[in-house]
């Protein structure tokens, strides 16, 4: 880092806190910084924007979502820049600072993800994303392209590089983002992922890129908690979900969540509140308090008389979902096999045909010992009846030996009956349960969020499509709800149309 960003005139102007250095520290491609509110992470990206402005040639860039929030951002680096290098320009008609060596370092925003072609043909030594979440895949991983050294024929300097990344949990990139650098390792372990690649004569070529996660909560910015002690408070008054995600940065909780009923292990808090005092092991053991238990063998004992259903729901580019569904004697859901036709990237398909995709259903369905032999009544979404550009979907399938109804498609009645289903009674017991095995949903489910736009229904922009299955299934099936919902009675203070009145004399 340049002496000037450290002392200017003795003085220090801006000096790393120990998480921020660990940040700082890394040779990772990737790194991401934060996962809580209040960790320093904006300070952190300005300053590491700073690594190379002594190199002529240098182009480093930091992305917000939208303009708007740029602002903040740009307000901080007129405070940390003008001090740091007093002959440093901002240009607000290109959202850039000029240095004295001649180093530029931009502000973007990809508001809309077509926006991130504009900066194709573009090229930055570093790239940086502040609240990474805010962006999908599709625009964090195009700047990849974008990630390519600039050059200058008059200087032997070379520049690294690189792409760095500050967040909070929530929003709608959170799930690529959880699986990209929280579940994979412990935070501060480099994850090592190689990638092969052919060269024109057809030799292989084996590229290593590593990333890390760097976790910083508020308690690491000592200077925020001295400078504004209330601060901690106003995170600790927050609802419990927002709370447990941006205080404490737990990822399995952001502000928005769809399907905040979903439980992966026994809820003791919840089980607690009812007055069990069983253990975790007990209650899973039991099936309460959680929707993820232990398969069931379905070919042994009473379970072999459950009726059999399929759900599905279509796709290519993006992935395909096919379920299988035991329902007991009271009605109960048991989601007990999947197949997700995911490439590996959160939200891209395999792309393969539906005559591969039913080959393939078919295969499962004749080999398997839970499904074998056995009667599968399938609903599926309505579209995959559309002949219109030659054989539809379902006539595929049915060349298979595998047949749909038509899915019930009233979005928010369906979101409804999935929560019905998530219902715990209370003793601890819902109305349909996910086997372990069955991660597409066990992913997925807990990533869906609120539509901006329509606030009862689900975020269509995010990898629905195990949702969108789940909730034919529960529409085939339909419920009342555990606990019915209170009505309330809308009172007024006084009788607007007596205010009215009042008004006139």
């Amino acid at each position: 880092m340049s002496n000037a960003v450290e002392e200017t005139s003795r003085n220090v102007i801006w000096a790393p806190q120990p998480k921020q250095a660990e940040f700082m520290r890394r040779t990772e491609y990737e790194a991401l910084y934060g996962g809580a509110a209040g960790g320093g992470k904006s300070d952190a990206l300005l300053i590491e924007a700073l690594r190379q402005v002594d190199i002529p040639h240098y182009r480093g860039i930091i992305f917000r979502k939208t303009y708007e929030q740029l602002s903040e951002l740009i307000d901080r680096s007129q405070t940390l820049y003008s001090l740091a290098f007093p002959k440093a320009r901002y240009n607000e008609g290109k959202h850039m600072w000029k240095f004295p060596s001649g180093a530029k370092i931009f502000f973007g925003n990809m508001q809309h993800s077509k926006d991130r072609t504009n900066y194709q043909g573009k090229r930055y030594d570093f790239i940086g994303f502040d609240e990474l979440t805010h962006f999908t895949w599709e625009e964090y991983s195009y700047m990849f392209s974008r990630n390519r050294p600039s050059k200058n024929p008059r200087s032997r300097k070379r520049t690294v590089c690189y792409m760095r990344a500050a967040t909070n949990p929530g929003g709608i990139g959170h799930g690529w983002v959880k699986e990209r650098f929280i579940k994979p390792a412990d935070p501060g372990t480099r994850i090592s992922e190689e990638v092969t690649v052919r060269d024109p004569e057809g030799k292989e070529i084996k590229i290593i890129r590593d990333r890390v996660f760097i976790q910083a909560k508020v308690f690491d910015n000592k200077a925020l908690l001295d400078e504004d002690p209330e601060y901690l408070g106003s995170l600790a008054l927050l609802p419990e979900k927002e709370r447990k995600a941006l205080l404490e940065g737990d990822w399995d909780s952001y502000e928005g969540q769809y399907f905040t009923e979903f439980r992966t292990a026994p809820d003791l808090n919840e089980a607690r509140d009812h007055g069990c005092t069983e253990s975790a092991e007990q209650l899973l053991q039991e099936r309460r308090w959680t929707h993820v238990i232990d398969p069931i063998d379905l070919s042994h004992g009473e379970s072999r008389g459950w009726r059999i259903y399929r759900s599905y729901d279509f796709g290519y580019g993006k992935p395909f979902s096919c379920a299988w569904w035991a329902v007991d004697y009271d009605g109960v859901l048991y989601r007990v096999l999947e197949l997700y036709g995911c490439a590996g990237t959160p939200n891209e398909g395999v792309k393969w045909t539906p005559d591969q995709q039913f080959e393939k259903i078919a295969e499962i369905e004749r080999t398997h010992p839970w499904l074998k032999g056995k009667r599968i009544e399938g609903v599926a979404d309505p579209s995959i009846w559309d002949g219109s550009r030659g054989e539809s979907v379902a006539d595929t399938a049915s060349k298979y030996g595998i047949y749909f109804s038509p899915g019930v498609n009233e979005r928010i009645p369906g979101w409804m009956q999935c929560h019905y289903r998530l219902q715990f009674d209370n003793n601890g017991y819902p109305r349909m349960y996910v086997f372990k095995g069955c991660n597409a949903f066990i992913r997925t489910i807990p990533l869906m969020m609120y539509d901006p736009v329509k606030p009862e229904d689900l975020n269509t922009s995010l990898e629905d499509h195990v949702a969108d299955e789940w909730r034919y299934m529960c529409m085939s099936r339909p419920i009342k709800p555990m606990r019915p919902e209170e009505k309330k009675e809308v009172r007024f203070v006084n009788d607007p149309l007596d205010l009215l009145k009042e008004r006139r004399h």
